[in-house]
């Protein structure tokens, strides 16, 4: 049997293994951005997608990894908090123009994307996968068959970077939301996460079992602290992630307010070079 991952120490939660698959499609995404020109894009850009691969490394490989899979809730939580509120921005920021259109440029493609993108789809696309995973017997079948578990994180993953394209799309063809409507949509985005997160918060008993042997190894944590600990994560930090993004819109409309060309639609520049 071909093992998953490469063992770099001692497998452990406080030690690094690295996934050969992650290895791989991180690579291979690295690889099409490189050969598509993403290079050639302003160095914010390319820091930024540079970041998201990193992002992604760090939540699927090493300490964070084991401690999701094995051990913690809380700890798959930030996990899930990494994978669809800090890469997917990361992601459509530091990917050029130039480069979407090339991946858009399938007609199948724009066509599907142009109905996904839409606000209103892409807050569905997003919030129902987010919260139907969380139902108990959903999260249990995906801690105990690893194929299963792949599939979520996939889905986490492509439905985030759509959620996020209404407010960071690389290209006009599938534009933006004016700045007032971003913050909105992150705001109503927010609330069924945030009740999903609060259910766990505030709930009385242990919701997922599979934890409840490995918590208390880890920290001294019983399987009810680590959920509620979990459950704030989810409620309160991911509630406060979407609302820095917010206080960072409302400061970059006031700037294309003040010199009127933001009250009705994104200025295209900020797309970048030949938007």
């Amino acid at each position: 049997m071909i093992n998953d991952h490469w063992i770099l120490e001692i497998p452990a939660w406080n030690r690094w293994n690295v996934h050969f698959s992650v290895a791989a499609g991180l690579a291979l995404l690295g690889g099409l951005y490189v050969y598509l020109g993403g290079l050639k894009a302003g160095r914010r850009h390319v820091a930024s997608f540079a970041a998201s691969l990193l992002v992604l490394f760090l939540a699927l490989n090493g300490p964070l990894h084991n401690l999701s899979d094995t051990y913690l809730f809380s700890a798959h939580m930030a996990q899930h908090l990494l994978l669809t509120l800090v890469f997917p921005p990361l992601l459509l920021y530091g990917t050029p123009s130039a480069v979407m259109r090339q991946l858009l440029r399938p007609r199948w493609v724009m066509t599907v994307a142009r109905v996904v993108t839409r606000p209103l789809v892409a807050a569905a696309v997003f919030t129902a996968p987010i919260v139907l995973w969380h139902v108990p017997a959903f999260y249990e079948a995906a801690l105990r068959d690893h194929n299963l578990h792949i599939v979520q994180h996939l889905v986490f993953l492509t439905t985030a970077v759509i959620m996020w394209w209404p407010v960071l799309s690389p290209v006009p063809e599938l534009p933006r939301l004016p700045h007032l409507l971003q913050m909105l949509y992150l705001f109503l985005l927010g609330i069924p996460m945030s009740i999903t997160g609060a259910l766990i918060a505030l709930s009385d008993r242990v919701l997922y079992p599979f934890y409840a042997a490995a918590a208390p190894r880890v920290g001294g944590l019983s399987p009810l602290d680590d959920q509620q600990i979990g459950g704030l994560l989810m409620w309160v930090l991911g509630g406060l992630m979407l609302w820095i993004v917010m206080t960072v819109i409302w400061f970059r409309w006031s700037s294309w307010d003040a010199r009127g060309d933001a009250d009705r639609v994104v200025p295209l520049d900020v797309y970048g070079p030949g938007a």
